[in-house]
């Protein structure tokens, strides 16, 4: 093996370990992120759980039901009683949407966690989470398949995006410079011998 060959074997060794220590840490720290928005997403369940109940009791107080009572301050004419409606509204909104993502990503399987969360994920309960996110080493199964499943994830993205297309490249690119090279040599006459 010459030395050229050698050292780019070394390298492209190189390139796959770290491949695989880097998809292997980020891919890791997806549990642990779901864990923290999901414990989020809760306190801000229980949050709006706990402001609709004070409109409930106030419809229950008044023999009404919530949408009556949200129905009535919306048909008031006091602009500011009138928003009271779209708030109660609004709440039972946001209860139930929080409540259904909540059980969609708690209910999901390991390896369908991620797509339920990304079809339900909160941006601001999201960013509030990375301003304060801070990396820990998984010791839960979970946490290695994620793992697992970030190795083979970058190293599929790297062969198959990256060094395979290349390597074909640069083979095809050979193949036409050997072809000229036998034009060039089948084009000249033949030397004569003396």
């Amino acid at each position: 093996m010459s030395v050229g060959k050698k050292m780019l074997s070394t390298g492209e060794a190189f390139v796959d370990r770290v491949l695989c220590v880097v998809g292997a840490v980020v891919f890791s720290q997806m549990p642990e992120f779901m864990q923290q928005y999901l414990q989020r997403l809760g306190g801000r369940l229980d949050e709006a759980r706990r402001h609709l109940a004070h409109y409930q009791k106030i419809a229950d107080d008044t023999n009404v039901t919530l949408a009556e009572l949200a129905a009535r301050f919306n048909g008031s004419m006091d602009a500011a009683t009138a928003k009271v409606g779209g708030v109660i509204t609004d709440t039972v909104a946001r209860v139930h949407e929080l409540e259904s993502a909540q059980a969609a990503i708690q209910n999901a399987g390991v390896f369908g966690r991620p797509f339920a969360f990304l079809r339900h994920v909160d941006p601001g309960i999201a960013r509030d989470i990375w301003s304060i996110f801070k990396p820990a080493v998984p010791t839960t199964a979970e946490g290695g398949l994620y793992a697992v499943a970030g190795i083979v994830v970058l190293l599929g993205l790297y062969y198959g995006l990256i060094r395979h297309p290349i390597a074909w490249a640069w083979k095809r690119r050979n193949r036409a410079k050997a072809e000229r090279m036998m034009a060039a040599a089948a084009a000249q006459p033949p030397e004569r011998l003396e």
